[in-house]
């Protein structure tokens, strides 16, 4: 059986092969709490490779037995993430209808492509991102008012409308669309002409109502780094600078996400994560 120690080790390495935008960040937060993360993410990215791997059969059923494990009790020996992750849930007390929450989400990528009104992404984003945004902020630590749970859903939105800004072009290649198709009709596009990626300046117009969209739930979470254990602003503060820029990015290529993927370099995350850690902006008050 492995140990609590090696498991850590385990979460560290996934989280240094794996996270993109998320180490940059973490790597601001003391030991304890960056362990803990590393952890979550672990759990996190199994999640999502029980559903994106298409190498893997009997997804929904796997995913199902993954769900599972959420709970201790219910946990075999044998998964080297699941120790660390345990004692991080029960550690920092964090709510596991979050992790179930989260499979939910993953699992219904198994089935559907479309989502027809924002409410239906909205959802969806909750699932896949709000939760993933509520579990950081019981590690963060914060105040415990319901505001900070509200601003911390709200950039968890944020985060995956930029995600989904981001993709469009692989998600289209999939066949996969997920921005709302009422917002299509709002805008006199079909769906081919989305998978298609065809430019018209009906399509600039759409998609610069979606990064709009995802702006302002950034500026609804506005106030939530005020709200996380000062130790921790610096992290939380770096991730959502890192996920700004690439919504910056969405917005300055325009039609061209359905060329290119918006990304940042390495150096443009190190950048960025640096310049909040020396930033007098989360001051540790």
């Amino acid at each position: 059986m492995i140990s609590l120690d090696d498991s850590y080790e385990a979460c560290r390495r996934v989280t240094r092969e794996r996270a993109k935008n998320f180490y940059y960040g973490i790597k601001l937060l003391p030991q304890e709490k960056r362990d803990s993360l590393c952890a979550v993410y672990a759990f996190f990215r199994q999640s999502d490779d029980l559903s994106d791997d298409e190498a893997i059969d009997n997804k929904a059923e796997r995913l199902a037995r993954w769900k599972a494990l959420v709970h201790p009790c219910d946990a075999p020996g044998d998964n080297p993430i699941l120790p660390a992750f345990h004692h991080s849930v029960v550690k920092y007390r964090i709510p596991t209808n979050y992790f179930e929450e989260l499979i939910d989400g993953t699992t219904s990528d198994l089935t559907v492509s479309r989502y027809q009104t924002f409410t239906e992404l909205y959802e969806y984003c909750y699932k896949v991102a709000s939760t993933v945004g509520l579990v950081c902020l019981h590690i963060f630590g914060f105040d415990g008012s319901p505001e900070a749970l509200s601003q911390a859903e709200a950039r968890g939105i944020a985060f995956q409308l930029t995600n989904i800004l981001r993709d469009v072009k692989e998600d289209a290649e999939r066949g996969r669309i997920y921005l709302p198709l009422e917002d299509l009709e709002k805008f006199g596009l079909t769906e081919e002409q989305f998978l298609l990626g065809q430019a018209s300046p009906e399509m600039e117009r759409f998609l610069k109502f979606q990064v709009e969209r995802a702006r302002g739930y950034y500026a609804r979470s506005q106030e939530l780094v005020g709200r996380v254990n000062p130790e921790s602003r610096a992290s939380l503060e770096a991730m959502t600078q890192i996920y700004r820029a690439v919504l910056e990015k969405v917005d300055s290529l325009g039609l061209g996400v359905f060329q290119q993927r918006a990304s940042l370099s390495k150096m443009e995350k190190l950048a960025l994560a640096g310049k909040t850690a020396l930033s007098g902006a989360f001051k540790r008050t």
